[in-house]
């Protein structure tokens, strides 16, 4: 049972259609109170995001530009080293074809999963000197920032490292001994690379910065969405501003894998990026190489966009079957061990592939809330991937145990490690205690957080679209949650091939009835019956049907009076 954290008790009034004081209240909820702070939230200015205002250091961004300088004119082989998720993609793109088309000798590189492991790598290097024996540089995108023995490894190899990343560094003075370093954690990866190519434009080409021009934005926009970063401060600045790009963009990859993910470009959000071709990206990364995304991304040969899209549609499929396989297998096996009574979940195969194991964590912390971490054990190594629940850094967690790891990195709630099977159970152990006396019972209790409770009567698509304003919704600027007491339950379904979904039609003293869809709440309809008086908590949405426009409510939870 979730417990209800109301922000605001505020009893608001609407009248004639006025929604400013409701806007107030949710900017409020949001930690957003000045109006300077209000302005910059409602009206982001894609031209005020800088190097500066999100705190890139400016020599290492001079000592960049400088040694690209000597790169350009003594026309040095320069490697862009990027990641193989939509985050990494959409940044090695960004780069990649900034500096070709600048006249750089420049190309780009994403490690195999499996086979490299994440981030610069002494075997990533290896590859690349392999390829191109008079290397001189190698950029890095969406890594580097804890990657000290392979920088040191390309150091004695006489290659020079600049590192652009967004990632947590252990600290200040445990900073790879690299050329430069681009760093800041107020953006994502792309969003570093963006940033770095508008400099590069600056520099090398003098452009003046034109947001109708920028082919650059939508992917940044991709890479911003899908890697969950805060959509708040410049993140929030790069998807709004962007977001018509993305839409209207004349790229012939993404043109064909929207189509291959039936996808209308003009109704894409927040939603479509995450759930349907953010996920496309990222399959061909998690179980082949993620080379065939970055291809698709930068192709302008159109049948080359589709049959890589449906290559790539088609693998999205295959992991979708290999998760939901390692998923059961991972319940049947933390449930026959009684794992989920523990305050984290450790558990690991043999057989399970390293590109799903974070997708096998984020389904163990939707089913039993508290952190997991899921395993793919090797012959020599485990690698494993760590997803948390709100309250629980787990990167400074992970970190408590560094000298036991062969690297680690992350997030506070995403993060992967590498250990040698000799550690392994001595790590779990440690884990498990050091979990059991930091993480609190009321931690594991699930939380949905409400913006205001609002009258039936108030609910209205005038409503919806005043809270659009606050869009887009993501990480730290959720989708507004209000919750409407003494609603009666006029009809119920269930929907889905599985029935898994409920919907219900909704009614309130005479105000009329509302439809309201709760996605994955199907037994929910047990403890329910036609005519219950009922409390909701849900998000405003819109149904299209039929060419027609109608007010639906999503359910987040639902309670019998």
């Amino acid at each position: 049972m979730k417990k209800w954290e109301l922000k605001s008790n505020d009893n608001l009034q609407i009248n004639d259609g006025q929604f400013s004081e409701l806007i107030n209240i949710l900017l409020l909820n949001r930690g957003i109170s000045s109006e300077k702070d209000r302005e910059e939230f409602l009206h982001p200015d894609i031209n005020k995001v800088t190097p500066k205002s999100v705190q890139i250091d400016a020599e290492e961004l001079k000592k960049t530009l400088v040694r690209l300088q000597k790169a350009f004119t003594q026309k040095e082989k320069i490697i862009v080293f990027g990641d193989y998720d939509v985050d990494g993609i959409t940044g090695s793109a960004i780069l990649w074809e900034t500096l070709n088309a600048l006249g750089f000798l420049v190309m780009p590189y994403i490690p195999h999963r499996v086979e490299e492991g994440y981030g610069l790598s002494i075997k990533g290097i290896d590859n690349v000197k392999k390829q191109n024996s008079d290397l001189k540089l190698i950029i890095t995108v969406d890594n580097g920032i804890v990657a000290n023995e392979a920088v040191d490894y390309a150091n004695k190899l006489g290659i020079d490292v600049i590192i652009t990343d967004h990632h947590m560094p252990e600290d200040d003075e445990k900073r790879p001994k690299a050329l430069a370093i681009v760093h800041t954690t107020k953006l994502c990866g792309a969003g570093v690379a963006w940033l770095l190519s508008k400099e590069l434009n600056i520099t090398f080409a003098s452009k003046k910065y034109e947001i109708d021009k920028d082919t650059h934005l939508e992917l940044a926009v991709l890479g911003t969405i899908a890697d969950l970063v805060p959509l708040t401060g410049a993140n929030r600045t790069i998807v709004k501003a962007g977001m018509d790009n993305l839409k209207n963009t004349q790229r012939s990859g993404l043109k064909a894998i929207f189509e291959e993910a039936g996808v209308n470009p003009q109704k894409i959000g927040t939603y479509e990026v995450g759930f349907i071709i953010g996920p496309r990206l990222n399959a061909a990364g998690r179980i082949e190489s993620a080379m065939d995304s970055l291809r698709l991304l930068c192709t302008h040969n159109s049948t080359r966009a589709y049959s890589l899209a449906a290559k790539l549609g088609q693998t999205n499929r295959e992991r979708q079957e290999l998760t939901k396989k390692t998923v059961q297998h991972a319940l049947e096996t933390i449930k026959s061990k009684n794992l989920h009574s523990k305050k984290i979940i450790i558990t690991g195969h043999e057989t399970y592939n390293p590109g799903v194991i974070g997708l096998v964590a984020g389904k163990l912390v939707e089913e039993f809330y508290r952190p997991a971490i899921v395993l793919s054990i090797g012959d020599k190594s485990a690698k494993a991937s760590v997803r948390s629940i709100p309250g629980v850094n787990i990167i400074d967690f992970l970190r408590r145990f560094s000298d036991m790891y062969i690297n680690v990195g992350g997030h506070k709630m995403a993060a992967g490690f590498t250990v040698s099977l000799e550690n392994m159970s001595g790590l779990q152990k440690q884990m498990e205690d050091l979990a059991q006396e930091m993480i609190t019972q009321s931690l594991l209790q699930r939380t949905l957080k409400v913006d205001l409770t609002l009258p039936f009567g108030y609910l209205s698509l005038n409503l919806f679209d005043a809270i659009q304003q606050l869009a887009p919704f993501g990480m730290e600027n959720p989708e507004p949650v209000f919750i409407t007491k003494g609603v009666y339950v006029e009809d119920m379904k269930l929907l889905g091939k599985d029935k898994n979904h409920l919907k219900l039609r909704l009614s309130n003293d005479g105000v009329g009835t509302l439809e309201a869809i709760g996605f994955g709440m199907g037994e929910l309809s047990e403890s329910l019956t036609i005519g219950d008086k009922i409390d909701i908590a849900y998000s405003l949405d819109e149904n299209h049907w039929n060419g027609s426009v109608e007010l639906q409510l999503k359910l987040k939870d639902a309670r019998v009076v």
